[in-house]
């Protein structure tokens, strides 16, 4: 299937004979000299010769008919597919605090740290979720955006296979990286918001408490889903130890936002917990195939110019 981009281009075809009958010689003025023909001799001849013959009428033509092709927009649309689309934005917070380095996790069945199961299951749930404008925040002593709302999944499924401990400190800011998320949501009034919370610790740095950044969410209208990595948590050990998971403080966020609490032991829990967010979340309706053109001007405005400059030797050689 082809069509014209300009149609309306092609009204400009008889401008030439337009041309022509306005310029054509004024009939009321007569008179001419004759002159015997041994006076005129060769000059005669010469003039002759020097009109312009058909080849040279055939290639303005030509040069004519191809420019205003050319002007026209020829194209031809491209198979296209429809898109995916959802109109949500989510964003994705995790936590690179030096407890992601323990080998508490499995992955292929070796012993791996929590940081390479988070990065694996991670980039493989952004890849999944195409329609959706996803975006990463990573966080530890602070936060900051590892990668921007985009809708080109891979390129922030990229960027969580390269998060690495130490790049934001070693201590846990949950309130600061669920805050900048936030923050990157907010630009998106009037599209469905989600963030996903990841953390294997206690919130132990930044000025922002976690209840209050999920009472902002709330207030916004960002869901928050959380969760909570690691073997043990808080309520299951006596004392202080830095090797234990805030559970708690999670699902209030969780239930403050109006989003769901996963509580992860293990890589299996983790799969689940993302399959559940994707089922929450679903990803995937088909919007309207947007029309792909691939334009052919570039030939008639060849074929134009071509025959421009041999229209112009013609002249040369009927001079």
């Amino acid at each position: 299937m082809w069509d014209f981009a300009t149609p309306y281009v092609a009204v400009l075809l008889p401008l030439p004979f337009l041309v022509m009958w306005l310029a054509r010689p004024d009939a009321r003025v007569a008179g001419a000299l004759k002159v015997p023909g041994t006076v005129v001799g060769g000059a005669a001849e010469t003039s002759t010769a020097g009109r312009p013959g058909r080849r040279l009428h055939l290639w303005a033509w030509i040069a004519w008919i191809a420019l205003l092709a050319a002007l026209a927009g020829p194209r031809t649309v491209l198979p296209a597919s429809a898109l995916p689309t959802t109109g949500r934005d989510l964003m994705v917070a995790l936590d690179l605090s030096g407890s992601m380095e323990r080998r508490d996790f499995a992955l292929d069945g070796a012993v791996a740290r929590r940081l390479d199961v988070v990065r694996t299951l991670g980039a493989r749930f952004v890849r999944g979720r195409a329609g959706d404008r996803v975006g990463l925040v990573v966080y530890a002593d602070r936060a900051f955006v590892a990668a921007e709302p985009s809708y080109d999944v891979e390129a922030v499924a990229q960027a969580f296979d390269s998060a690495a401990i130490g790049l934001a400190g070693r201590s846990t800011a949950i309130g600061e990286g669920l805050g900048l998320a936030l923050r990157r949501l907010a630009d998106a009034p009037g599209r469905s918001r989600v963030a996903v919370l990841l953390s294997d610790g206690a919130n132990n740095a930044g000025a922002a408490l976690p209840k209050d950044v999920a009472r902002l969410a709330k207030q916004i209208g960002v869901r928050v889903h959380t969760i909570a990595m690691g073997p043990k948590e808080t309520t299951e050990v006596q004392g202080y130890d830095p090797d234990v998971v805030d559970a708690e403080a999670l699902k209030a966020i969780a239930d403050i936002s109006g989003g769901r609490f996963f509580r992860v032991r293990a890589t299996e829990d983790l799969k689940q917990a993302m399959d559940a967010i994707d089922e929450i979340e679903p990803t995937r309706t088909l919007a309207p195939a947007a029309p792909l053109w691939r334009e052919l001007w570039p030939w008639p405005a060849a074929l134009a110019l071509f025959a421009a400059a041999m229209s112009v030797l013609a002249r040369r050689r009927a001079g």
